[in-house]
């Protein structure tokens, strides 16, 4: 089983082997984490999103990492779902982004990976009930990542990802 940590910070930053994105279908980028790891990226990572697009919400897809440092080599694209009250399977949708993930990781070698909190942003998904899910499913999926790094984007992010860790122990 994967370590989890919780750190707050730029996912871009991130010390890891692959950095996950929450992207939309097209791969091409967009606001949000997704914005920020292209713009880190540079314009390559569009390009090769592109060729491979489109990702439906809950897969997963790798690309190389272009312009972002070493030791990062991918980065992993994954769909997130949009919030609609809840009654849509949005939550097997969130769960099925982070399972691909960490598919998608083991595939490509990896062992650590930088997460951001799927969909809660622009898509709208409840960042506490998002944080319980993303642990819980990191912590019942099979991997040979070792270490799953979850990034919040605030600190109100990180305390729903602390609890979650907590609470599930």
């Amino acid at each position: 089983m994967a370590v989890i940590e919780v750190v707050v910070g730029d996912i871009t930053r991130e010390n890891v082997d692959a950095v996950v994105t929450a992207a939309n279908e097209s791969l091409l980028g967009g606001g949000g984490v997704d914005g920020a790891v292209h713009r880190a990226a540079g314009p390559r990572l569009a390009r090769a999103g592109a060729a491979i697009a489109p990702c439906a919400a809950g897969d997963a897809v790798a690309t190389p990492a272009f312009d972002l440092d070493p030791p990062v080599r991918h980065v992993i694209h994954t769909v997130g779902p949009v919030w609609a009250g809840g009654g849509q399977g949005e939550a097997d949708v969130l769960a099925s982004c982070y399972r691909r993930v960490l598919q998608v990781a083991d595939g490509i070698g990896a062992r650590t990976v930088a997460v951001p909190a799927i969909a809660t942003g622009v898509y709208g998904f409840p960042p506490e009930q998002a944080a319980r899910i993303a642990v819980a499913t990191v912590r019942s999926t099979p991997t040979a990542v070792e270490v799953v790094r979850l990034v919040a984007f605030d600190e109100e992010t990180r305390g729903w990802l602390r609890a979650a860790l907590t609470t599930s122990d």
